[in-house]
């Protein structure tokens, strides 16, 4: 399982993200340019002490993304407001990355078209959407469930 950011806009959210793909032992992927310099010294104070303890990969493009190592064998989910299914009726697989678009800007079409399936997060209606690691949260959770993944975590 790994979880993808698509051109993050916000670095406390980046620095979120990477504490989360920490904590639950999954890869995280970075899809650049990021809406903020990512210079070496900007990560290591995003990650604060967890950075050593992430999975991290950095792709200068989405086409990089596409064709990184990691990435083969996996279906590539999109969490987006407007997903086809309900993040809760989807059967994950242990080979997925989970990728959300931009908190600008959500997810271009390039996404959309990538894609293999789309869930998104029953909200309260009228709301707009979560915050991006709020959402990587809630529908990581369920797919380590679904996918026997906590139990390894101890």
């Amino acid at each position: 399982m790994r979880l993808a950011l698509y051109q993050p806009d916000i670095p406390q959210n980046l620095g979120a993200a990477i504490r989360l793909a920490a904590c639950l032992g999954v890869g995280l992927d970075i899809v650049e340019p990021c809406g903020f310099p990512l210079t070496d010294t900007a990560m290591k104070r995003a990650a604060l002490d967890y950075g050593d303890k992430a999975k991290v990969m950095r792709h200068a493009s989405f086409a990089a993304f596409r064709t990184a190592p990691e990435r083969t064998g996996g279906r590539l989910v999109l969490v987006e407001t407007d997903g086809a299914h309900s993040f809760q009726d989807f059967a994950f697989s242990t080979g997925d990355t989970l990728i959300l678009g931009r908190e600008s800007a959500g997810s271009p079409g390039e996404l959309y078209e990538a894609a293999q399936a789309s869930v998104r997060i029953p909200m309260v209606r009228g709301l707009r959407s979560l915050n991006v690691v709020a959402a990587a949260a809630v529908v990581l959770s369920e797919a380590l469930r679904q996918t026997g993944a906590w139990e390894k975590l101890e």
